[in-house]
């Protein structure tokens, strides 16, 4: 696929901001509109931990994936089974399909796009059965780009979920494209060894009258950055978007979205939870951006976002910062939030006091903050899994 070094929506910007350096200083954009986006590694400034995009991630334990240092010659392993109504494929850059989801938007994601040597598509089409995906880092110290696009035919019906697992550190783009009238439920976990660090940009294309339903669920790895992008390509797309994720000791665990409201008559809802806990010194940190922009043309618009977040301890941050920006005033409803607290003795005590031991107690209240996010996973396999998952979590940390 030939493209062009920069995104057409850049194109005559000013000669001092032509090319890397929209948006990527100390200060925030003045519009999430604004946001410079392009395939070009180059056309992206080197991240020194104080540009606006980048001041929360550690980039020192990026493995050079933000640098240009990384080797990225490593394999990410992409594993899907194919069934009546699942094709897939192996194919390479220049596939003309490639690139229809979106376009980097940090130098990671281009570095990525860059690098990777084969992608792979996976194409739903009809009612097939569930189909799982799983992705495989290349191994300890060792770093790889990725590349994986699912995608719909007109009025398919499907539920995919797609497994993060292994070690190393891997740079990837996930593209998902809902043509006309399809719905997909979509679920995206990261199962990652301790060691693993992740930058993912997962960029989100949704069809006339189509409808996504995207939950992630993040429970490990050293480092994971994940940028989820909505945007629409036709009245009536309909998106949710809802993540859980739960940071040990040392662990980052960082969430940007930008959902891009630019045509009329459009829904989107987005709601995270993230409980984090520390212990023996270490930090756990979660930090979640949610940005939702509604373009003058984006008449009829409706959308809510809300994050929350739940410190079970001292020496544990959270992150939150939720931005909506409105530029008409025709619109259905508009609303954003977030919260977040630290753990509930009120809950505790009475739960206590009916008999049940503190330790089962505070499982209880950290599994009921999460029951909202896990009960839209309708895979009841794959949802046990993942409580199970989480228990393990809260019996390491003694929550």
């Amino acid at each position: 696929m030939t493209v062009p070094e920069t995104a057409p929506e850049v194109a005559g910007l000013a000669p001092e901001l032509e090319g890397a350096k929209k948006g990527q200083g100390e200060s925030p954009l003045s519009s999430a509109s604004e946001r410079f986006t392009s395939y070009d590694v180059e056309a992206f400034e080197v991240p020194g931990g104080r540009e606006e995009n980048w001041r929360f991630t550690p980039t020192r334990r990026l493995h050079g994936l933000h640098d240009g240092t990384a080797a990225l010659d490593g394999i990410v392993k992409i594993e899907a089974s194919a069934a009546e109504g699942v094709t897939v494929e192996t194919v390479d850059r220049d596939d003309a399909r490639i690139g229809e989801g979106g376009i980097p938007a940090d130098r990671v994601a281009a570095a990525a796009w860059s690098a990777f040597r084969e992608a792979t598509v996976v194409t739903l089409s009809g009612t097939p059965a569930p189909v799982t995906v799983t992705v495989t880092g290349p191994g300890v110290g060792v770093t790889a780009a990725g590349h994986l696009q699912l995608r719909t035919t007109p009025n398919t019906e499907a539920t995919a979920v797609v497994e993060y697992r292994g070690s190393g550190a891997v740079a990837d783009n996930l593209e998902v494209v809902l043509a006309e009238g399809s719905r997909l439920m979509l679920v995206v976990t990261g199962e990652w060894a301790d060691d693993a660090v992740h930058v993912g940009a997962q960029h989100m294309s949704i069809g006339r009258d189509a409808v996504l339903r995207a939950t992630s669920v993040s429970l490990s790895g050293d480092l994971v950055r994940i940028s989820p992008t909505v945007k629409y390509r036709g009245p009536g797309g309909d998106a949710e978007l809802a993540g859980l994720g739960f940071a040990d000791a040392g662990q980052h665990l960082e969430q940007r979205l930008l959902v891009d409201h630019s045509v009329a008559n459009c829904t989107s809802n987005v709601l995270y939870k993230n409980a984090l806990q520390s212990a023996k010194g270490l930090t756990a940190h979660t930090v979640w951006i949610g940005d939702v922009l509604i373009r003058a043309a984006a008449e009829n618009t409706r959308t809510f976002e809300f994050n929350r977040n739940l410190v079970l301890t001292e020496h544990a941050r959270a992150d939150s910062v939720p931005n909506l920006e409105i530029e008409t005033g025709e619109i259905a409803g508009a609303g954003h939030a977030s919260a977040t607290g630290r753990f509930d003795d009120e809950q505790l005590f009475y739960l206590q006091s009916r008999g049940i031991p503190e330790d089962v107690a505070r499982r209880l209240v950290v599994r009921g903050f999460f029951g909202e996010i896990l009960s839209r996973i309708t895979l009841p396999e794959l949802r046990e899994r993942l409580e199970a998952a989480i228990e393990a979590e809260l019996a390491v940390t003694g929550a």
